[in-house]
C-alpha cells in the first residue's frame, strides 16, 4: 500500500512550503499519463540499480527524469525496492507537487537547477565512495582517463554546501558550466544526459575514473601520467562519430 503523506513545495530558495496541500491534494492524487507511467517504471528501475551497483546505500541519492514540463523524481527516504507503481511522484519545474502523495527528494533543488539551465531529460545523483573520496582531496578529478570526454572536460569539484539547500545547488550549477557531470565536495556525484541510460552511464564511468585515479594515485614513489588538455579535445573530436548510425 503506498503511504500517504501531506505533499509539499519546494521553492527556488530550496525551503518546503506546505501551504495549500489540502487544496492540491485532489490533483497531487491524480492518475498519471501513459508517458509518465512508463518514465515511472524506467526511474525506478534505474534507482534500484544505483544500488545493486553500489552507488549508493539505503536511500541515499535520487534519479529524476523529465517528461514534459514536469519531473519525475524519486521520493524522500523511501527504499527503492518498495516503490510500487502508485508512487509517483511528480513536480513542475517550479517545484509543485503535481503528482503523487509521497514527499519528493530533498535534493530536489538540484535536479530543478539543472532542468530550468541545460537540456537534460534525465539527472542522476549518487553517493559514490571512490568519487566522494575525491570530492575531498582536489579541486577536480586529473584527466586520468579519456573518459572525461563525454563530461565536457576535467570534472570539477563543487565546493560543500548542506544538502538540499540552494546554496548547493548554485555550487552545483558553476561547477557544471559546460560538462554534463560533477562531484559534490564530501558529498557525492550529479550527472545529467539526454536520456535516462546516458545520465546513468555518466555517472557509473565517473565513479569508475575516481577510482582510477585512487588507485594509480596510491602507489608509493610514483604518480600517474595525466592527459593533456589537447589530447582530451582531439578525444572529444574523434568521439563525435563514436557508436552506430541509424
Amino acid at each position: 500500500m503506498t503511504e500517504h503523506r501531506e505533499e509539499a513545495t519546494v521553492t527556488r530558495d530550496g525551503n518546503v512550503d506546505d501551504t495549500g496541500a489540502h487544496a492540491r491534494s485532489e490533483a497531487a492524487a491524480r492518475t498519471g499519463s501513459a508517458a509518465e507511467e512508463r518514465a515511472w517504471g524506467e526511474l525506478v528501475a534505474a534507482a534500484r540499480r544505483t544500488v545493486r551497483d553500489g552507488l549508493v546505500v539505503g536511500t541515499s541519492g535520487n534519479v529524476s527524469v523529465r517528461v514534459g514540463d514536469t519531473v519525475l523524481v524519486t521520493p524522500s527516504g523511501v527504499p527503492y525496492d518498495r516503490l510500487a507503481p502508485d508512487d509517483i511522484t511528480c513536480v513542475d519545474l517550479d517545484g509543485r507537487q503535481v503528482l503523487g502523495t509521497l514527499v519528493p527528494t530533498s535534493e530536489l533543488p538540484m535536479h530543478l537547477a539543472v532542468y530550468r539551465t541545460t537540456d537534460a531529460r534525465a539527472v542522476v545523483h549518487t553517493h559514490a565512495v571512490h568519487a566522494t573520496a575525491v570530492s575531498t582531496l582536489v579541486p577536480e578529478l586529473p584527466l586520468i582517463h579519456y573518459m572525461a570526454a563525454p563530461l565536457g572536460g576535467p570534472v570539477r569539484v563543487a565546493p560543500y554546501a548542506t544538502y538540499g539547500s540552494a546554496e548547493l545547488a548554485e555550487h552545483m550549477l558553476r561547477a557544471l558550466a559546460g560538462r554534463t557531470g560533477c562531484l559534490l565536495r564530501n558529498h557525492g556525484t550529479i550527472t545529467y544526459g539526454a536520456t535516462l541510460d546516458q545520465a546513468y552511464d555518466r555517472t557509473a564511468q565517473l565513479e569508475w575514473m575516481c577510482r582510477l585515479w585512487l588507485t594509480a594515485s596510491s602507489v608509493p614513489g610514483t604518480a600517474p601520467t595525466l592527459l593533456t588538455p589537447e589530447q582530451l579535445t582531439e578525444v572529444q573530436e574523434k568521439m563525435r562519430g563514436y557508436g552506430q548510425r541509424p
